[in-house]
Formats: C-alpha cells, sequence, structure tokens
C-alpha cells in the first residue's frame, strides 16, 4: 500500500515546503499569493478527476465553484451581515448561522446534487458536443449568479464573509485531494474511465457502463470544485458573479492543459508553473505601467503570456508537462 502511494508522497512534500517557506519566510501577500495557489490547485485536481481520467474537457466546473462559494456563505455568514449584504434574503436563511466546516459540506453537498442531476444527460455525450454542453452550464450557473438577488446579490459584490480559510487550511485540504484524485484514477472506476477515454467502442464492448463511470467522476469532482470555491471565498470574503465566470475557467484550464490532464502530478506541476508565469508576469506589468516606461499599456500582458505558452504545450507537448506521468 505504500509503495502504492508514493507518487502521493513525492508530491505533498514539496507542497508542504512551500507552504513552510511561505509561512516562516514569506510576506502577508505572498501567503497570499501561496494560499489562492492551494485552492487553485484543488481547482484544478477537480477538473483532473473528471477531464483527466475520461478525456471529456469540461468548462462548467467553475460554475460549481460559485455553487460551492454562495452556498457556503449563505450557512457562514452571521444574521447581522446578511442583513446588511443580502437585504432580499429568504427568512429561512437570515437566522441560520453554522460553523464554518458545516457550511463548508453544505456547500459542496449542493453542488454534487445538482452535478448529479444535470450530469446524467450530460454524460451521454462526446467529443464536441460534450464541451459546448459543459460550456453551455457555465453560462446557466453565470447567469443564475447574476440574477438570483435573493441570495447571490445579483450583480453586486457581496461583502461581509468571515475570514476563515488560512493557508495551513487551503494546504490541509489540497493534499487530501491530492490522495482523492489519486487513488480514484488508479481505482477500478478510474481504470474504466481511462479506457472508455482511449476507445469507447472497446469499452463498451467490455461491458463498460461509460455513462455511468463519467456521471461517477462528474459527480466527484463538482464536490471537489465546490470546496475549492468556499475557501475561496472565506479567503477573499468580498465578491461578485465575474470571479465565476471565463476568466477564472482560462486560468483553470490552462494549469492543467500545461502540468498534463493525464495524471495527479500534472495538475500540481501545471498549477505551480502557471502560477509563476502570471504572479511573475503580473508584477511585471504592474511595474512597467506604473514606470511609464513604454508609451502604452501592458494590461492583459499576463493573459497573452498564458495563452502563447498554453499554444505551444499543445503544439510541442500535447499531453502537457508530465505527459500523463506520476512522480515516482
Amino acid at each position: 500500500m505504500a509503495q502504492r502511494l508514493w507518487p502521493v508522497l513525492t508530491l505533498s512534500i514539496p507542497l508542504l515546503s512551500i507552504a513552510l517557506l511561505a509561512h516562516f519566510y514569506g510576506g502577508v501577500v505572498l501567503q497570499r499569493i501561496v494560499t489562492v495557489m492551494f485552492i487553485n490547485l484543488i481547482l484544478v485536481l477537480g477538473l483532473q478527476i473528471f477531464s483527466g481520467n475520461s478525456g471529456v474537457l469540461s468548462f462548467g466546473h467553475i460554475g460549481f465553484m460559485g455553487i460551492g462559494a454562495y452556498g457556503s456563505i449563505l450557512f457562514s455568514m452571521s444574521p447581522q451581515a446578511k442583513g446588511m449584504a443580502l437585504r432580499q434574503l429568504y427568512t429561512v436563511f437570515s437566522q441560520v448561522h453554522l460553523p464554518f466546516l458545516s457550511s463548508l459540506l453544505i456547500g459542496a453537498l449542493i453542488a454534487t446534487v445538482l452535478a448529479a442531476i444535470v450530469g446524467f444527460p450530460l454524460m451521454r455525450l462526446s467529443g464536441g458536443a460534450a464541451v459546448i454542453a459543459t460550456f453551455a452550464l457555465l453560462i446557466i450557473t453565470h447567469n443564475i449568479f447574476i440574477n438570483w438577488e435573493e441570495v447571490t446579490n445579483g450583480a453586486r459584490t457581496i461583502f461581509g464573509i468571515d475570514a476563515h480559510t488560512t493557508l495551513w487550511a487551503a494546504v490541509a485540504w489540497a493534499i487530501l485531494f491530492v490522495f482523492i484524485a489519486y487513488l480514484f484514477k488508479e481505482s477500478t472506476y478510474g481504470l474504466m474511465l481511462r479506457a472508455s477515454r482511449e476507445d469507447e467502442q472497446a469499452a463498451a464492448a467490455m461491458g463498460i457502463d461509460i455513462v455511468q463511470m463519467r456521471w461517477i467522476a462528474f459527480i466527484l469532482s463538482a464536490f471537489v470544485t465546490a470546496v475549492a470555491g468556499a475557501l475561496w471565498a472565506h479567503f477573499i470574503t468580498s465578491f461578485s458573479p465575474v470571479a465565476f465566470y471565463l476568466n477564472q475557467t482560462f486560468l483553470i484550464v490552462a494549469m492543467l492543459i500545461i502540468g498534463g490532464s493525464g495524471s495527479v502530478a500534472g495538475a500540481v506541476v501545471g498549477t505551480l508553473a502557471v502560477t509563476l508565469i502570471f504572479e511573475g508576469m503580473r508584477g511585471v506589468e504592474n511595474a512597467v505601467n506604473m514606470a511609464q516606461l513604454l508609451p502604452f499599456s501592458l494590461s492583459g500582458m499576463t493573459q497573452l503570456v498564458l495563452s502563447i505558452a498554453m499554444i505551444l504545450i499543445l503544439i510541442f507537448r500535447p499531453a502537457g508537462i508530465m505527459r500523463g506521468r506520476e512522480f515516482m
């Protein structure tokens, strides 16, 4: 058993090392960057559980992140904060005030149930139809977030959320989900799902229920993604629906593609690599713009560099940096 989990341990040690360095030697800014990086890692792991094993790229998972975020704050915010931030909130929720962990799990459970309901018909689709359907799911959730003012405050920013997520809370959840993602990948369900990814007809001929395998992975990945949303909400403490739309979707998909969707190690490496690129380019962008060294603004350069990096990876290393391999 220990030998089988060795790849997970080789991933956990560097992650713990990064957290320790940020805690003892990094300032407040670096600790915030590292905390967000670990939350993003959970999001990428959630996407890897489904897309990495099924071969079906999903653009809808950030919607589950939003459900986890809004679902958790609905139960964790104090009645006083709800009275100020959510003035149209339904009476049944206005006096509810639960501990953070309970609220997080409730938010994740809501997302999981919704994923089970909408996922079963979606999992019957393959190829481009499945990708378009997941993108449509993202648009639907985004419009619900914008228009359901009683729960989300509409398109406006929601505030008054307690800051429960710490660096070590994000690290603990990230390492837990590294284990879960790897165990699922090596489980019978993961093996059957990857068999359907390689050849659907051959997998079906062997008796594999492809729809059911994809559905199970979709539900698990929605739970993981929703937990990340709850952690993010209680770290940022104020946000609007735009946080759960195209920019975040692009960032998470870029992390998975650059690292390699075929392995848990790829999810970890992709998250680390894109975070370095993103934060490095953002620092350069801000410094150049503030110093006015160029006759034009560099705003948007970070996304441009990420896009170019993703294109180059797809051309020269389609399977990502890790090429579907785990650290041994």
